[in-house]
């Protein structure tokens, strides 16, 4: 199985803002002294650049347009309700938020297929919103394709026994363990692991400190070392400028990039740097508003697509 991929999905903002259905306990949320119309041209110019650095460097991207209505306003977030896979499922997940439920959209499976991508099944797992319980997408599970694993920080939108289901339907190893960070002094649950922990092809970034049980640490950091990662700690201050939030996507002739934000970049030291760029280039842009008002950063914006092609 592949690691990454040349194509990705990202929604372009409609009505970005602070989604206060969301800010419960996603601790990474602030507002801005901003009117919502400036923060959403903020946001849609931040889009805009990254989407076009990712071109730049020959990466596929499908640009969707969000709509104003339903009312969405972290539709730049997909990979919380979708992901795609190498054997044509697509899997549809459940979503905390009522709001973020309508983020889902029949008509870009659509798309999708119109542009020669095959889809053989769609996994559905949304009925569990009806019984309160909750996994959003690649930002509750970072996936090792090659490995055939599966990581998970358990929160209240990452369910156990959801989980377990989601690797059972996918044939993955479920790797479970509990993760926090500290928000006005107080430690609190990690909402999503993709803030904490990025698996690349030959790397893997984490904030192994967040895993304070040290059973479950030291089983995470085995297992990725088990598997010839390269593993490049980051402390909870580069977790919360989003660090932990990148992905590894292939560009041009197959070149792997990993793509983050500005604010991500300019925590990591020069020893981090050096260590990721042996593994990829880096593609960062400045995505402040996004990330304040949406709290996610690059990972959390882009849905890679690994369906097949037809013939």
């Amino acid at each position: 199985m592949r690691q990454n991929t040349n194509t990705i999905l990202m929604i372009r903002p409609a009505a970005f803002r602070l989604n206060s259905q969301t800010a419960d306990d996603n601790a990474f949320q602030a507002g801005l002294n901003m009117l919502p119309s400036a923060i959403n041209t903020k946001a849609r110019q931040e889009f805009d650049m990254l989407v076009n650095t990712l071109k730049a460097a020959g990466v596929d991207v499908i640009v969707v347009e969000d709509t104003t209505e339903p009312d969405t306003p972290d539709s730049v977030f997909p990979n919380n309700w979708i992901s795609f896979h190498e054997n044509g499922d697509v899997a549809l997940y459940p979503m905390l938020a009522e709001n973020r439920r309508a983020e889902r959209r029949e008509d870009i499976l659509d798309l999708l297929e119109q542009m020669g991508f095959r889809i053989e099944n769609v996994m559905d797992y949304t009925d569990a919103e009806q019984d309160g319980y909750f996994l959003e997408g690649t930002g509750s599970v970072v996936l090792d394709r090659q490995h055939g694993k599966a990581y998970c920080c358990l929160s209240e939108r990452s369910n156990e026994e959801l989980f377990i289901e989601f690797c059972e339907d996918f044939d993955l190893q479920p790797l479970i363990f509990e993760a926090f960070h500290t928000v006005n002094g107080r430690r609190k649950p990690i909402y999503h692991t993709n803030v904490m922990l990025c698996v690349g092809s030959g790397f893997a970034v984490i904030c192994a400190d967040a895993i304070e049980d040290k059973k479950e640490r030291k089983m995470v950091l085995e297992s990725l070392k088990d598997d010839g990662k390269e593993v490049i700690l980051i402390s909870g201050k580069q977790l919360d400028a989003f660090a932990g939030n990148m992905l590894e996507v292939l560009g041009t002739d197959g070149k792997h990039f990993v793509v983050m934000g500005a604010a991500a970049k300019a925590s990591l030291t020069h020893d981090q740097l050096g260590r990721l760029q042996k593994h990829a280039e880096i593609l960062s842009t400045d995505l402040a508003t996004i990330e304040a008002c949406g709290g996610g950063s690059a990972r959390c914006m882009i849905a890679e697509v690994f369906l097949p092609k037809v013939p």
